[in-house]
């Protein structure tokens, strides 16, 4: 998993595949969560969507200057998070959409595409 090893890759790149408990993208694999921020791609300490609160978020915070919409992949089933995360990530100027992982992956693939200002948050499935 060369360019992977510090658990981060920079530059923005497509999700290419997720499932059996990870994603591949820029031609390498990952086992685990993944954060897709408009700085590159970093392995995310999170396993079950419950743990996906602000503290899980702050480098979503640090780069909130370049994100308009936070797509949250929370496994195989969509799962609530936080009501005050919403508020939370908006008095940043973030928004925040919740979906299960694969569709999460999909739009964030095409909005990407788009040159849009967005960012991932995507827990593994197994």
């Amino acid at each position: 998993m060369a360019g992977f090893e510090a658990g981060f890759l920079p530059g923005r790149w497509p999700i290419d595949a997720y499932g059996n408990g990870g994603f591949r993208f820029g031609d390498m694999s990952h086992r685990g969560s993944i954060l897709v921020l408009p700085s590159g791609i970093r392995a995310w300490d999170v396993a079950d969507p419950r743990a996906v609160d602000r503290n899980a978020l702050r480098p979503v915070q640090a780069e909130a200057e370049t994100i308009d919409l936070l797509l949250v992949g929370t496994g195989a089933e969509i799962a609530a998070l936080p009501p005050d995360l919403r508020s939370w990530l908006k008095g940043f100027g973030v928004g925040l959409d919740v979906m299960q992982t694969g569709a999460a992956a999909r739009t964030y693939n095409i909005l990407v595409a788009e040159n849009r200002k967005v960012a991932a948050a995507l827990v593994a499935v197994a």
